[in-house]
Parts: structure tokens; C-alpha cells; sequence
């Protein structure tokens, strides 16, 4: 396959979107869209299983072309498992985002137009070999972000977008630092291609002095503790497909940042700076799920708790074995999916009740019940209930975490696991005062239940979380082989 589909099939639906008129056509456009790309994702997965039978190499999919040469940048692009994983993520979180703005009234030409142009910033990233070209994907969806939440955001709209725009430019310019770093001081011949600079390695003075531009500046996007301030705002002004592929989405390209280009080039740094990582994704997961017990608005009680799950990404990748970085990986897919689907069924609340106090709520089992069992459902995913994605990705890095012998690992990891007595609290707290008990407003008895977007939305989330938590082997046995070549790197394959 040739991957450069995947960036120019959002790009020609996003430029169709500026000419087409009406909001049905608009609509329909973007579902188009939508559809494509999780088509050609399945396609994708299935081509990827097919060659790589037939073929070790690390990256399936080549197309390697000069883009400036001067500076030695090419467009080089590939993908191995975890690659593919990341673009089925994608791809589902964006046809669920489409539907659940199905009604949007607001400036919807505008709206979709960056909604799609979106999704081929991710692919873009997910798919380079080349970290300029990767660096180009990423700030490629932060201004979108910005416009998203500045224009169609609710509450300190305006404020949560600038800080959010502020502190992911802020990771860009280091995550460049970084990079610039690594270019400049390579062994072989100067060159950004992610391949050739994995194969000259770089000296230990080098690595530790350029490492933690390119960790802290993805993690910025990850939410790294203590520069996640932007999550809660951000998450909580945005509108709802927004919050969905803020969540689901970008969050997941610091994640994949830190493992594919700061562990995986310098992976001497990463063991020297391993234990303080350690330390700041344990205070975070812990911080982010106590600090979750004390919301009371549903939106801010997702985005706090997004900021413990998104630790154990952390976590996994800093523990560096090679079940704690399948876990981590296993992580980023099971917390794209279920935030996403947590933020629609809010936004579905709050449509119909304005209100996302979980105080004013109650009793919506009783006037919506497929809105409200799809509420219980991703709360049990999100307290690590067995048979659900959360299971599986946090029992992962628990015993891949365990793996690292030493007393301050297990303490981390004990540390880690113990996080979901207290996610449990808040989760059966949210759910039974605002599905459960009694109706606390009786004009919440003329609400009326998801339509058919919304159910569409929602169920295909919710396959996804459960096709990863019924048959984990498939999703661990497509990134296996990428976590390997890693391990390889890193020279600790346990």
C-alpha cells in the first residue's frame, strides 16, 4: 500500500468540504470522509499482516523521497504494528467524532473542514521515518486545536485555548530542540530519517544532554506531570468531537513520541533519566485520581482522570521492558478509545440536560437508557474491569512494571495499582448520582434518548473496547514485533 493514501484522502475531503453548500452535503462529506479512512485503515491492517508474513524488516511500506535537500529532509515514511495501531485509533475516533456532531449548526462547514484536516496531521505523524517530517505532522494539529476549541468551545473558551495552544507549542519548540540536537551531532552522515540515526548511536553526553528536550517536549502532549495544567481546560471547553480527538488522539502522539524517538535514539538517557520518569508518572497517577474525586462537572471528571491513565503510558515506557512498553502501547490504544467514547456520552448528556454538575443530574437510566448503560459500560472500562480494554492495558504494564527488578520498581508499581481502588471510588460515585437513584428534575422526564448517529458513534467505540479486551492476543501480537526492534535498542528484552 501506498501510505501517502492515508494523508491525501483527508486532505482532497477537507478542500472538498470549502466548495460544497448546505448543511445535508456538508454532512455527508465528512461521513464520506470518515468512512474512507476507516476503510482504508482495515485494508491497511490487513495488507500489513499479509507482507509482514513474508517480510522481517522493521517497517512494511516504504516510500522514501528528498523533500529539502539541502537539510537533508525527506519525505520518508513506513509502519510497523504499533504504527498500525495507532491509525485504526485514529481512524475510529474520527468517524465516532463526525457522528456525534451530526447536528452541529455553528459555522458547520468550517467545523468538519478541521475536524478532517485533522485526522491527516495524525496519520502524517504515525507514519514518519523522517523526525523533521514527523515534527511538521505534529504542529500541523495544533493550531486546528486552537480554532476548535477558541470558536466552538463553551465556558473559558478562549483562555483554555490559548493555554492549550501555548503549552503544546511550548513541547513542540523543545520536542525541535531535541531534534535539531540529534542532527547535528549524528556519528554517520546528518540526517533526520529516524532509521539512519538508529543505526549510528549517539554518545552518552550527547543523549543525556538532549533527552529530556525531546521526552518532556512529547510529553507535554501526553500530559507528563507537572505540565499537564492544559488537560483539564482544554478538555473542558472544547466541544465535544474536539475533547474526543484531543483525548483519544493527541495524546497519544507524545506517548508515541517518547517511545519511537527519545527511547528508542537514545536509549542510554532513557536509562539514566528512568527513575525520575518513574517518579513523575507515579505522582501523576496518583495526583490525577484523587484530584478526580474532587470534581464534581463530568467533563473535568474525564480530563482529571485522563491524566492518571495517560501516566501509565509513562510508566510503561520508563519501566522498559518489553511487556511494560506493549503495555504502554496497549495503554495509549485503550485510553484513546474509551476517553472518546466517555466524552461523547457527556456531550450526549449535556445536550439534552445542559448541565454537566453531577450534582443536577440522576435517574437519566430511567428517560435514557442506551446513553446511560454506554455511561456505566465506559466507566467500568475506565476502573479496569476484566473483559474491557482497561484491563487489559493496565494489567499489562503492571506486570511488565513488576518485571524491572529492584524495590523502587515494584514500590512504583504497587503505587500504580493501588490508583484503581481510587479510580474505582470515583467512577461508581459519578455513576450512581447522575445514571442511578432518583429523578432530581422532573423536566429531565421529557429528555429523549440517543439518536442514531449517537448510537452508531458509541457502539463503534464500544466494539473496539471490547474486541480489545475479549481477544487482546491479535493487538499484542501486531505490536510484538515493533516493541521488539525497540527492546533491541534499548538492550533489556525481558
Amino acid at each position: 500500500m501506498n501510505l501517502s493514501i492515508l494523508l491525501l484522502l483527508p486532505l482532497a475531503f477537507s478542500l472538498i468540504l470549502l466548495f460544497v453548500k448546505g448543511q445535508k452535503q456538508v454532512r455527508a462529506v465528512a461521513l464520506t470522509a470518515a468512512v474512507a479512512q476507516l476503510a482504508l485503515s482495515i485494508v491497511l491492517l490487513f495488507q500489513f499482516l499479509a507482507e509482514r508474513a513474508k517480510c522481517n524488516s522493521a517497517f512494511l511500506f516504504e516510500s522514501n523521497y528528498t523533500w529539502f535537500k539541502q537539510l537533508h529532509i525527506n519525505y520518508h515514511v513506513g509502519v510497523d504494528g504499533i504504527s498500525v495501531a495507532m491509525i485504526l485509533l485514529t481512524a475510529f475516533v474520527v468517524l465516532a467524532g463526525v457522528l456525534v456532531s451530526w447536528n452541529q449548526e455553528k459555522l458547520y462547514k468550517e467545523f468538519f473542514f478541521l475536524l478532517v484536516f485533522l485526522s491527516m496531521g495524525a496519520y502524517g505523524f504515525f507514519i514518519s521515518l523522517d523526525v523533521f517530517t514527523m515534527f511538521f505532522f505534529l504542529e500541523v494539529a495544533v493550531i486546528p486545536k486552537f480554532l476548535l476549541i477558541g470558536i466552538w468551545g463553551s465556558g473559558k473558551k478562549e483562555y483554555s485555548a490559548m493555554k492549550l495552544a501555548l503549552m503544546l507549542m511550548a513541547g513542540s519548540a523543545l520536542v525541535f530542540v531535541g531534534l535539531t540536537g540529534l542532527y547535528y551531532n549524528a556519528k554517520g552522515a546528518v540526517s533526520f530519517d529516524l532509521v539512519q540515526l538508529s543505526m549510528h548511536p549517539f554518545s552518552p553526553a550527547v543523549q543525556k544532554m538532549f533527552f529530556p528536550f525531546a521526552f518532556i517536549g512529547f510529553g507535554i502532549f501526553t500530559a507528563l506531570f507537572p505540565f499537564h495544567t492544559w488537560v483539564p481546560d482544554g478538555h473542558s471547553s472544547a466541544p465535544t468531537a474536539a475533547s474526543m480527538f484531543l483525548a483519544g488522539i493527541s495524546m497519544k502522539l507524545g506517548g508515541y513520541g517518547c517511545l519511537r524517538v527519545a527511547a528508542y535514539l537514545m536509549p542510554d538517557a532513557a536509562h539514566y533519566y528512568s527513575t525520575i520518569i518513574i517518579v513523575l508518572a507515579s505522582i501523576a497517577i496518583l495526583y490525577g485520581a484523587f484530584a478526580t474525586m474532587m470534581q464534581t462537572d463530568l467533563k473535568y471528571i474525564n480530563a482529571y482522570s485522563s491524566v492518571s491513565h495517560t501516566a501509565f503510558v509513562i510508566l510503561g515506557i520508563a519501566m522498559m521492558t518489553k511487556t511494560s512498553i506493549n503495555g504502554a502501547v496497549m495503554q495509549m490504544i485503550s485510553h484513546g478509545l474509551m476517553t472518546a467514547l466517555f466524552f461523547a456520552v457527556i456531550g450526549m448528556i449535556y445536550e439534552r440536560t445542559h448541565t454537566r454538575q453531577v450534582a443536577q443530574l440522576g435517574g437519566l437510566l430511567k428517560v435514557m437508557p442506551f446513553i446511560s448503560s454506554i455511561f456505566v459500560l465506559v466507566g467500568l472500562c475506565s476502573l479496569g474491569l476484566p473483559g474491557m480494554s482497561g484491563f487489559v492495558a493496565e494489567m499489562t504494564v503492571f506486570m511488565g512494571s513488576w518485571e524491572r527488578a529492584g524495590t523502587f520498581y515494584h514500590f512504583a508499581t504497587i503505587i500504580a495499582a493501588a490508583s484503581i481502588v481510587v479510580t474505582a471510588v470515583y467512577i461508581l460515585r459519578a455513576v450512581g448520582s447522575a445514571i442511578m437513584g432518583p429523578m432530581k428534575n422532573n423536566d429531565y422526564l421529557q429528555l429523549t434518548d440517543a439518536a442514531w448517529n449517537e448510537k452508531t458513534a458509541a457502539v463503534l467505540l464500544m466494539v473496539g473496547i471490547l474486541l480489545m479486551g475479549l481477544a487482546p492476543f491479535w493487538l499484542n501480537d501486531l505490536i510484538n514485533p515493533g516493541t521488539e526492534v525497540i527492546m533491541q535498542k534499548i538492550g533489556m528484552i525481558k
